[in-house]
């Protein structure tokens, strides 16, 4: 009886499913898939259950999307050594800003995957690319770019133990875009202190 409601505390108190599913992650992908290269693309894949939808019980609630990307992420993470060569130089790595678009809904029970690349780097981050799609039509039915931070470590350093990344890809006009609208941001905040 103890057991069921030192269980129960957690679950109020802490997200177990969450933690339970970044365990399988980390470790399905260290125990069953290869390592890959940094630059390829990795690909993890899902279903829309009923504790993934909205009040409307039809689709994918907005939150899921951004859960689903943190596995998607530690799975690349995971399957590259990334994260393992950055704790290996004493840092760690924290998400800076992400943006989503939703083009689609992902109905219930519909399976998906998701896509996710590196597209860019410099010294103090990586930028990723997620794509959502189904897997019944081929739709990309949401995007997301996310600037991961590397904390007390500097990126190119780290990048330049992948032979496979010597070469930076040029910078797309999204990401430029993108990263001006941040800075916007940023310079707004300041302002307001």
């Amino acid at each position: 009886m103890s057991w069921l409601v030192l269980l129960l505390i957690l679950y109020i108190v802490w997200d177990v499913n969450y933690f339970i599913r970044c365990l399988f992650t980390v470790f399905g992908v260290s125990l069953f898939q290869g390592k890959r290269k940094v630059t390829d693309t990795t690909t993890t894949y899902g279903l829309c259950t009923s504790q993934d939808v909205d009040i409307f019980l039809r689709h994918m609630n907005n939150a899921r999307y951004i859960r689903e990307l943190d596995f998607a992420r530690f799975h690349f993470y995971t399957l590259n050594d990334l994260y393992a060569r950055v704790r290996q130089r004493g840092g760690g790595a924290v998400q800076g800003a992400s943006s989503v678009r939703y083009r689609r809904t992902i109905p219930i029970f519909h399976p998906y995957k998701i896509q996710t690349k590196i597209i860019w780097w410099d010294e103090k981050a990586i930028y990723l690319e997620q794509q959502f799609i189904t897997l019944a039509d081929g739709f990309v039915r949401a995007i997301a770019m996310s600037k991961q931070c590397m904390t007390n470590c500097n990126v190119n350093e780290v990048f330049a133990t992948y032979p496979e990344a010597a070469q930076k890809p040029p910078m797309s006009e999204e990401l430029k875009l993108w990263l001006e609208s941040n800075e916007i941001t940023s310079q707004k905040l300041r302002k307001d202190k």
